[in-house]
């Protein structure tokens, strides 16, 4: 089930669109969302669909372990060298908000050791509605809330439901299991959102991570003509 909603202005970038040498960087796309919510699950789904056509790296966020960038590396999304971990020692949203720089380390890191690159995929480590990522940090944000969470997640706002570029409503699979209603999270996001995108998608049944995939090519696009 997926939202068609346009959204205008897929260009706002931020400051530093250039690198030292004065070519383009990548595109720098973060996912944040709540613990369990599935956003390492959709980040290898990305890879895997978009690995043979971009050349594109990933940088993890937890709080004491590197967990998530193993589940990547065992997955073998990516060869190895692509994935990097940050640990951020403190509630997630400060890494990729408040004190951005060992995050802007890591992608630059990135980018100096196998790139160039048109893609950094930035995975917030989870956290609540409010998670946001800093412009300094990342040119677009998605927010992936799931359906075991709850069918008023949306209704109830957020900075991340409400601001994000593309909120993805994952896990659409287990609606019938706890008692989700999906036409009226569907009704809610728009209420909160206006115009602003919306994906609802399962990762175990088609399309999978399609829609994402195509947002995603779209914000390339906007950000390499």
């Amino acid at each position: 089930m997926h939202l068609d909603h346009s959204h205008d202005g897929p260009s706002a970038v931020s400051a530093d669109a250039r690198r030292p040498d004065g070519s383009r960087r990548a595109l720098r796309i973060g996912l944040g969302g709540p613990v369990g919510s599935g956003k390492t699950a959709t980040v290898a789904a990305l890879c895997r669909g978009l690995r043979d056509e971009l050349s594109l790296a990933v940088v993890t966020n937890d709080i004491y372990t590197r967990e998530d960038a193993e589940f990547l590396l065992r997955e073998a999304v990516l060869p190895p060298e692509r994935i990097t971990a940050v640990e951020t020692g403190a509630c997630p949203h400060t890494a990729i908000r408040d004190d951005i720089s060992a995050n802007l380390e890591a992608v630059e890191d990135l980018e100096d050791e196998v790139g160039p690159l048109d893609l950094i995929l930035v995975e917030s480590g989870g956290d609540n509605l409010t998670a946001t990522f800093s412009k300094g940090l990342v040119d677009a944000q998605i927010f992936v809330i799931d359906v075991a969470g709850g069918d008023d997640i949306p209704r109830k706002g957020g900075p991340g439901v409400t601001t994000a570029d593309l909120l993805v409503v994952n896990k659409t699979d287990l609606a019938p299991y706890v008692g989700s209603d999906l036409a009226r999270m569907a009704a809610d996001a728009k209420t909160q959102r206006a115009e602003l995108p919306v994906v609802f998608q399962s990762l175990r049944s088609e399309p999978g991570v399609t829609d994402v995939a195509d947002w995603v090519r779209t914000r390339l696009a906007a950000w390499t003509a």
